[in-house]
């Protein structure tokens, strides 16, 4: 249980400073990004982005906890899970993107 209430108050404290425009930094990919290629991205909506990954994120954890034992459920909601990372790793790399 304690791992559990780890992680998701780590992604929900993750989510706030996504939300407060504080982590760029954290952001894979941008952090490394040359400043030609990060002029290439809408911060505000990479930064939206990471926010409802990491609250998604957290409730993840929260259902899995919740779930239990359950293996076909637990497997079920790991691929809705990875579904909806896809999706947003699409985003991050479409809506993201500056035109």
């Amino acid at each position: 249980m304690i791992p559990a209430i780890f992680f998701t108050l780590l992604f929900i404290v993750l989510a706030i400073v996504f939300y407060l425009g504080k982590g760029d930094k954290l952001i894979a990919g941008y952090n490394t990004a040359s400043e030609e290629e990060r002029k290439k991205v809408n911060i505000h909506r990479l930064r939206l982005l990471m926010c409802g990954i990491s609250v998604i994120t957290a409730a993840f954890c929260v259902a899995l906890h919740i779930i239990g034992n359950n293996i076909q459920a637990q497997l079920g909601a790991t691929a809705v899970f990875m579904a909806v990372v896809i999706f947003v790793v699409i985003l991050a790399n479409t809506w993201a993107k500056k035109k």
